[in-house]
């Protein structure tokens, strides 16, 4: 097969996973903890560095050395597609499209010699990702 044959078959499949009627649901605007886990660090870190009207947004995009990448900002407006975590005063903000790609994870804060990031462990639905963590591929049933 050439590339361009495998490449649109992968697309396909892509697409069927993320528009798959079980993945597309009409979703309230609270986040439950099964949808995304919170470490103490990244409530630590974020009542640290966030404002009175600041939160934590994270989405996915594509891109990165797998294909997507986490992206991490701090942010003040709330869109309606969002969807809203808040634990011990705190507000993570996640768009509906990115969970899909990101429900069941844990949102960590690490902190180490060389860098301090927040990051996105334990991911039910990447496959492959970087060393650093910031990019990942998604599994394909």
């Amino acid at each position: 097969m050439t590339f361009t044959v495998l490449m649109t078959r992968n697309v396909q499949k892509c697409f069927k996973f993320i528009t798959g009627p079980q993945i597309i649901k009409q979703m309230s605007t609270k986040l439950a903890e099964e949808d995304i886990k919170v470490t103490d660090d990244c409530v630590k870190r974020l009542e640290a560095i966030c404002d009175k009207d600041e939160f934590l947004r994270l989405c996915v995009e594509s891109g990165g050395c797998s294909g997507y990448q986490y992206k991490f900002e701090l942010d003040r407006t709330i869109a309606n597609d969002d969807c809203v975590l808040e634990k011990q005063g705190i507000k993570i903000v996640v768009d509906t499209t990115s969970l899909n790609y990101i429900r069941g994870s844990t949102i960590d804060y690490e902190q180490q010699l060389i860098r301090a990031a927040f990051r996105l462990i334990k991911n039910p639905k990447a496959e492959d990702g970087c060393s650093c963590g910031a990019s990942f591929s998604i599994k394909i049933d």
